[in-house]
């Protein structure tokens, strides 16, 4: 005989508000997910949100891309690694525009690492643009993954790779946000305009 189910719905001692495990499971768990990930947004304090903000702007970010990185990455960007395809660079002789240079000397509180395409030197990328901190060559657009990391690696230095954002303007240069294990990848429009 089947006994009836019970409709108290108070949570005894070690439950952790979860669904159920009866029939329908996915898609509770899908809801009750959904709602968690809210609430948890929803709970931050005003203080953090207004600090999120501010630094989405040292950043020269907007809010939306900097809540991205932040959630998918579960860090603070530390530094940007910047093509000289993004920088608009693409011979050692020639400069970049300058709303670029302005835009790189206006980010607050974040490394700035310009990464050159051959022919390009890094040397005179980083005599030529502003802003620059560092310059190192760029991972090769057809390498290997263990070159791209190789790359990547030596432009990371001591930082933790999730705290970095690449920013790239060719579909190639989106590889290195795997082969780095990156925070993340900005197109060059998100960060210049």
């Amino acid at each position: 005989m089947n006994e009836p189910r019970s409709t108290d719905s108070r949570a005894t001692i070690g439950h952790n508000q979860g669904p159920t495990m009866d029939g329908g499971r996915q898609f509770r768990l899908y809801s009750w997910s959904r709602a968690q990930a809210s609430h948890r947004e929803a709970q931050l304090p005003l203080a953090i949100h207004r600090m999120r903000i501010a630094r989405a702007r040292e950043l020269g970010l907007a809010y939306s891309d900097y809540a991205r990185i932040r959630a998918s990455s579960g860090r603070d960007v530390s530094g940007f690694l910047i093509s000289s395809n993004a920088l608009g660079v693409f011979s050692n002789a020639a400069p970049p525009q300058p709303r670029i240079t302005e835009r790189l000397q206006a980010l607050r509180h974040v490394l700035r690492i310009g990464l050159a395409h051959p022919p390009l030197d890094p040397r005179l990328l980083l005599e030529r643009v502003a802003g620059l901190d560092l310059a190192f060559a760029a991972p090769p657009l057809l390498g290997t993954f263990a070159e791209i990391r190789a790359a990547l690696s030596r432009a990371q230095g001591q930082l933790p790779a999730a705290s970095l954002v690449a920013v790239t303007a060719l579909g190639l240069e989106q590889e290195w946000l795997a082969a780095g294990g990156l925070g993340a990848t900005l197109p060059a429009e998100a960060l210049f305009g």
